[in-house]
């Protein structure tokens, strides 16, 4: 489908399935428990062959990939000079069914062409950086994080198996380049995982520009120690990390936590609440505060929802109690926040131009 068309879908379709996704990970009853849980038990056969990331067919984005979902852009946005970094982008869930823990490599269907929309919508706000890299993963479906089991470890486990194997591959294509990850919702965990693993301590912690682990929580004190990297205190740091989970005002986020403070952080203990990373995107600053005039762009749908374009000074927002609070008037969605006045789903759209400009910001001064 023509990149341009991505909103049709991306506000109309996509997001009202992945916003109930979610919700029945912070709400849902035993029905929807029930409907939610993937069938049986986990089996690794069951999500097919694994990837081959040497091999073009297994990215949905990469450099010198036909028809590249990671390079649309808004209209009225043209591609200007493009930085020298290597973008490591990790999609959220979009496998929305419970025949199986885990997605296979090659879903098609309704499954391909939510990835696809989410490249299009997400990692092409870093395209002014540099390249970018967006691997195909054998994502967990979105029944795993609704119970803590077995099942469910073993499902996360072997989708962040698939995404570290992308990032070995990704740092031998990279070479020398500067280093910007970025991840959402499910690419955010496994993307918290990564750095832990992957990055913290080895010497590629060096080549980081920064880090933007989007739509799932981080324990301040229980979970960044472990990631190797601080939070971004200013616009013009390099080397850390930022997070963000975007709330209406008033939010309601007590549901979410309450499941999430049941998990252990990296140093094993309880994770927190009153510990959560925020920070904005606007300002790039931890707790940091931003009016709507300095937000240089939100992606706001065509009448026909056909395309996009991207409109400076629509919201701003601050950090309150670990949450990113809209403030001004939020524009009018076609699909509106999930329970809790939650715009999981808007993480990115609403701070598009801004988290483009953050991003080239880091380079700039990494380089210097």
């Amino acid at each position: 489908m023509c990149a341009r068309r991505f909103l049709a879908v991306i506000f109309v379709l996509t997001l009202i399935v992945v916003a109930a996704a979610f919700a029945f990970y912070q709400w849902g009853g035993n029905v929807l428990l029930k409907e939610a849980t993937p069938k049986g038990h986990f089996e690794p056969r069951q999500a097919g062959g694994g990837p081959d990331y040497a091999r073009t067919s297994s990215w949905v984005a990469r450099p010198g990939l036909p028809d590249d979902p990671a390079q649309w852009l808004p209209d009225g946005l043209s591609q200007g000079t493009v930085g020298d970094a290597a973008v490591f982008y990790i999609h959220p869930t979009t496998y929305l069914v419970n025949d199986r823990w885990n997605a296979p490599l090659f879903p098609g269907g309704d499954t391909e062409f939510r990835t696809r929309l989410f490249v299009e919508s997400q990692a092409s706000a870093f395209s002014g950086a540099g390249r970018i890299w967006a691997p195909r993963y054998r994502q967990a479906a979105f029944g795993a994080f609704l119970l803590e089991s077995a099942d469910a470890t073993k499902a996360l486990d072997l989708a962040y198996g698939d995404v570290s194997a992308a990032f070995e591959q990704f740092l031998k294509e990279a070479g020398d380049r500067p280093i910007v990850l970025a991840g959402h919702s499910q690419g955010a965990l496994h993307l918290e995982r990564l750095l832990k693993e992957r990055v913290a301590g080895k010497p590629v912690a060096k080549r980081i520009v920064a880090a933007y682990v989007v739509g799932w929580p981080i324990d301040t004190k229980g979970d960044l120690p472990a990631l190797g990297l601080p939070a971004c205190t200013s616009p013009q740091q390099t080397g850390c990390i930022l997070s963000w989970m975007t709330f209406g005002d008033p939010p309601n986020a007590a549901m979410m936590f309450d499941q999430w403070k049941k998990t252990k952080g990296f140093d094993g203990l309880e994770r927190r609440p009153e510990n959560v990373l925020c920070v904005n995107p606007i300002s790039g600053a931890e707790g940091g505060a931003a009016p709507p005039k300095d937000n240089p762009g939100t992606l706001i749908p065509s009448a026909d929802l056909t395309s996009a374009s991207l409109e400076p000074g629509r919201v701003g927002g601050h950090c309150h109690d670990g949450l990113l609070i809209l403030d001004g008037e939020v524009p009018g969605l076609p699909t509106p926040p999930i329970l809790g006045n939650n715009y999981h789903v808007y993480d990115y759209a609403l701070f598009w131009g801004a988290i483009r400009r953050d991003v080239e910001r880091r380079l700039a001064a990494w380089h210097r």
